[in-house]
C-alpha cells in the first residue's frame, strides 16, 4: 500500500505549480495534504478514482486537510472531539480495515514561541487521541507536525535552538509520542541519513538545501515489520515543503 502526504502550503497555488503532475504520477492508495487553505466547493477536484474528505477551518485561507483515498474509509472523523482545536482544521482520521490512517497538520509555535503553551496543550490531546484509537487498531499518523527531532533533521541546530520547531518543549513531545508505543518510519529505516522536508523561502534555503524534517510517516510499533520504505520527494517542487510517503504491506 501506497501512501504519500505533502504540506501544499494552498491547494489553489500548488494546482498550478504541478500538484497534479506529481499526483497522478505517484498514484497512491491515498494522499494527504495538508495547508490546504480553502472551504469545501472553491475547487472541483477531478479526480473520479478517489473519495475526497476535507477538513477547513474555520478562518477562510488558513490551515486545513484533505484526504484522497481510492479505498472508501470505513468511517471519517474531523477533529479529536476538543472545541478549542477543531476549529483550525487540523485533522482527518480515516478508519480502515486494519489502521487508522490520521492527516494532521500540527499548530505552529509562531515567532517568539508565542503559541507554545497551547501548542503544549494541543500534544498532550492529540498523544491521547492517537492512543485511543490505538485501542482499537493499529494508527498510521501523517503529516506537517511541525517540528525537528533531533539535531540531524535541520540544516542549522545550534542556531535554531529554541526557535519554533526546535524548542526543546516541542522535541520533548516528539519524544513523549514516540515514547508511547509509536515509530518514525524515516528515522527507523535510515538512522544516519540527512534530507530534509522543508526550507524557509528566505535566504536561497531550499538552493542551499538549508532544511528542516518536519513532515512524516509515524506508525504505531506493531506495524513496524510491514514497513516497506519512506522517503522524501526532495526534488518535488510546488510548496516549500516536499512530499512524503510510506510503503507498507497490506
Amino acid at each position: 500500500m501506497k501512501l504519500i502526504s505533502w504540506n501544499v502550503n494552498g491547494i489553489r497555488a500548488c494546482v498550478n505549480k504541478g500538484f497534479y503532475d506529481f499526483f497522478l504520477k505517484e498514484n497512491a492508495d491515498v494522499f494527504c495534504i495538508q495547508e490546504s487553505k480553502m472551504q469545501e466547493g472553491q475547487l472541483d477536484f477531478d479526480l473520479p478514482d478517489y473519495h475526497i474528505y476535507m477538513n477547513s477551518a474555520q478562518k477562510k485561507g488558513y490551515s486545513g486537510v484533505i484526504t484522497f483515498s481510492k479505498i472508501k474509509p470505513l468511517s471519517v472523523r474531523k477533529g479529536i472531539g476538543i472545541e478549542e482545536h477543531d476549529q483550525e482544521g487540523r485533522v482527518l482520521c480515516c478508519e480502515y480495515d486494519k489502521f487508522y490512517l490520521v492527516n494532521c497538520y500540527t499548530p505552529n509555535s509562531k515567532d517568539g514561541l508565542v503559541r507554545l503553551d497551547y501548542r503544549m496543550q494541543w500534544e498532550d490531546d492529540f498523544r491521547a487521541f492517537l492512543k485511543k484509537l490505538e485501542g482499537h487498531k493499529p494508527v498510521i499518523l501523517c503529516g506537517d507536525l511541525n517540528v525537528a527531532h533531533e539535531e540531524i533533521d535541520l540544516k542549522n541546530p545550534k542556531t535554531n535552538r529554541m526557535n519554533a520547531g526546535f524548542s526543546d518543549q516541542e522535541r520533548a513531545k516528539m519524544s513523549e509520542l514516540l515514547d508511547s508505543g509509536f515509530i518514525d518510519t524515516y528515522r527507523y529505516l535510515y538512522p544516519d541519513k540527512v534530507e530534509y522536508s522543508w526550507w524557509s523561502y528566505r535566504f536561497k534555503a531550499r538552493e542551499k538545501n538549508a532544511g528542516w524534517r518536519i513532515d512524516y510517516f509515524i506508525v504505531s510499533e506493531i506495524l513496524k515489520d510491514k514497513i516497506i520504505d519512506s522517503k522524501i520527494y526532495t526534488d518535488v517542487l510546488g510548496s516549500d515543503h516536499a512530499p512524503v510517503g510510506l510503503e507498507i504491506k497490506e
